[in-house]
């Protein structure tokens, strides 16, 4: 992830939220103009009124913010902390308060323990560094992950980098979709354009986005841009504006999918795409109102390839809106199968089941009524959601200081409930510490920057609890693919960038990482097999010593040939091989895909004689089948187990090692 320069960043704990880091602060080290778009709720919070009242403007240095406490419907007491809050920032940085801009997010209705917030201040800006992670980590409610995003582009001949981080999961509706989200720029434009930018971004992205169209108190999006790019300033529409601006809207589009893919209690991100309609309004109208209805949402998470609540969705919004268009003459697609066109149309039901379980579920209605086109994003409905919010605020108690804390006395969480989660827990810690784990990652796993994080985190925690993982990486194939000509040397650095990346989260986190290529120490030697792939020596002794030392290996598959030249030997390849030379307990596999689909349903448990005759059977997808080589060699050696999981779900890994039931196929010997 790109940063801009001029810019730091923290995040501590000052005592809102008991345990969790609670105060953000984003620092520009020179003036910088600033845009803001905010909630259209009426029942705003007091930082949004102050804020919205402000902006934009020009030579702004701070925006502070905090979790665990929206600061919203706390009358005049919520505007004077808002007040001691901008002060005491502006003097721990020896600015103006009026460079200074705040926001809030969390319980409504609790005062603002504003006391805690100034205690910490100092801490906070003394511990300021130009790395996003802590602060966008301390603006998180209900969230499960931090959602970072950069973009580079160039105005003029000037590089300029934008990059991001944001927090929302629940209380997701259009109009901001319930987020706070700041944007860090070093391009040099004016307050004013950049707020019209901001605008036109944020009404194509976080305006489409709807989790249970509950609309926040709070919603609170900023953009500061302190110009030490050096590019021409941007002061009227032109190239350099459409540039900036695509870029922009390009970013909080992905913040936005982020968003809907944590939504509380989410199985799956949904997209609704809206071509045909008679109008633009209209467009953007129906495919929010898609993913915003409990029906179709409960139908995504069971899988239930319902195209009749889409089109009555689409009609019931049509008539109280008076749209001018029949759903009847629609034609409706789900993951890519059309399943109506202006009559219903046959579909083979289980395998469009399959393909629901997918982390992302596209649908796509043509209401033929005009040229107009829109798409919206939002999450299935699942029972977690229910579970969550009634236990949200139930859980919650006032801190005789100020703050919130957990009363675990209250709520639907029963003893009996806890203490099966944690038997069953702590019984596969304790049954894993000590043995050995190759994790071969690629796909969208490591595409996706905040999959990249998760990955990074679930890998840090297998550490933590005593298994020993050793982590095999390639890049995305779209990203090698876009190589002109498959350019051999451009992919291997490709590889040693995400390398780099990888190590670097790791150890950034806390972890002992060290990057391994195939190459150090001739750790793996390609070795030509008649009418075959390139086969894989392993010479694990790097790697023995790594883990004995405690370090955690990051390998890139890259080996030497007979002739002395680089190769790319795939990631299940040097995985499999890795895992029986090491005498690996697992083999965990994160792909594009759920595990093994049988029917539309997936396959919880294999034997590796399963797993050959559906292989032969030709049961399994070509990707699956294309893999299995590699699985069963690992199997018949010292290999236990090899697990089949999802890479574009994030935490897979602790689900399924951690739990009775797992989420992806289990394939053993």
């Amino acid at each position: 992830m790109r940063l801009p320069a001029g810019f730091r960043f923290a995040g501590v704990a000052c005592g809102i939220k008991p345990h969790r880091p609670d105060l953000a602060l984003v620092v520009s080290d020179a003036d910088a103009a600033c845009a803001g778009a905010f909630t259209i709720n009426r029942a705003k919070a007091a930082p949004v009124a102050d804020a919205e009242a402000r902006l934009p403007a020009e030579k702004i240095r701070a925006i502070v913010i905090n979790s665990g406490n929206a600061n919203a419907l706390t009358g005049p007491a919520g505007r004077d902390a808002v007040a001691t809050v901008l002060t005491a920032t502006a003097a721990a940085l020896g600015v103006d308060p009026a460079q200074v801009v705040s926001a809030s997010t969390g319980v409504i209705g609790m005062l603002l323990p504003q006391h805690k917030i100034v205690a910490a201040l100092p801490r906070c800006v003394a511990e300021l560094s130009p790395e996003p992670d802590r602060a966008a980590e301390a603006i998180m409610t209900t969230d499960t992950t931090r959602k970072l995003a950069s973009r580079t582009l160039k105005i003029g001949d000037t590089d300029v980098t934008l990059a991001a981080f944001c927090k929302g999961s629940g209380m997701i509706a259009p109009q901001l979709a319930t987020t706070i989200a700041v944007v860090v720029t070093d391009c040099a434009i004016d307050a004013e354009v950049l707020d019209d930018a901001l605008e036109a971004a944020t009404h194509a992205t976080f305006d489409q986005l709807v989790v249970d169209g509950d609309m926040s108190t709070n919603d609170s999006v900023f953009v500061l841009a302190n110009g030490r790019a050096g590019n021409a300033k941007i002061a009227s529409d032109g190239p350099a504006l459409r540039t900036f601006a695509a870029a922009l809207r390009d970013m909080l589009d992905e913040l936005a999918r982020a968003v809907a893919a944590d939504g509380e209690g989410a199985t799956k991100r949904l997209e609704a795409i809206i071509t045909g309609a008679p109008t633009d309004a209209c467009a953007r109208d129906l495919a929010r109102s898609i993913c915003g209805s409990p029906l179709v949402k409960a139908a995504m998470f069971g899988q239930d390839p319902n195209w009749g609540r889409v089109l009555s969705t689409v009609g019931a919004r049509a008539g109280s809106q008076s749209y001018d268009l029949d759903p009847a003459r629609a034609s409706v697609t789900i993951q890519g199968v059309r399943v109506y066109d202006g009559a219903p149309r046959p579909f083979d039901r289980a395998q469009l089941r399959g393909r629901l379980r997918e982390p992302e579920v596209v649908i796509d209605v043509d209401v033929r009524a005009g040229e107009h086109g829109a798409r919206a994003y939002g999450c299935d409905l699942s029972y977690d959601y229910v579970k969550l919010n009634a236990d949200y605020t139930s859980l919650l108690v006032e801190a005789p200081g100020g703050g919130v804390a957990k009363d675990d006395r209250l709520g639907n969480y029963s003893p009996a409930f806890k203490r099966a989660l944690l038997v069953e827990a702590l019984a596969y810690i304790s049954r894993f510490r000590g043995k050995r784990c190759v994790i071969a990652a690629a796909g969208t796993a490591l595409a996706r920057d905040s999959l990249r994080r998760s990955l990074c985190d679930d890998v840090l925690l297998l550490h933590s609890v005593g298994l020993l993982p050793t982590l095999v990486h390639a890049p995305s194939t779209e990203r090698v693919a876009g190589l002109a000509n498959g350019d051999a040397r451009a992919a291997e650095m490709m590889t040693g960038q995400l390398t780099t990346e990888l190590v670097t989260q790791l150890n950034r986190r806390g972890g002992h990482a060290v990057g391994l290529s195939g190459k150090d120490a001739a750790m793996l030697r390609a070795r030509k097999v008649a009418d075959g792939p390139l086969a894989v020596d392993v010479n694990a002794g790097i790697v023995e010593a790594m883990l004995a030392q405690g370090y955690i290996p990051v390998v890139a598959p890259v080996g030497i040939g007979a002739d002395g030249e680089a190769h790319d030997l795939g990631v299940d390849a040097v995985a499999s091989g890795l895992a029986q030379a090491i005498g690996a307990d697992k083999l965990i596999v994160l792909s594009d895909a759920a595990g093994v689909i049988d029917n539309g349903d997936l396959v919880t448990e294999l034997t590796a004689a399963d797993l050959r005759a559906r292989r032969d059977g030709g049961t399994l997808t070509p990707e699956m089948a294309a893999r299995t080589p590699s699985l069963l060699g690992a199997l018949a050696e010292r290999v236990r187990a090899v697990h089949l999981l999802d890479g574009r779900t994030p935490h897979n890994i602790i689900a399924e090692l951690f739990t009775d039931t797992g989420v992806g196929t289990l394939v053993k010997p």
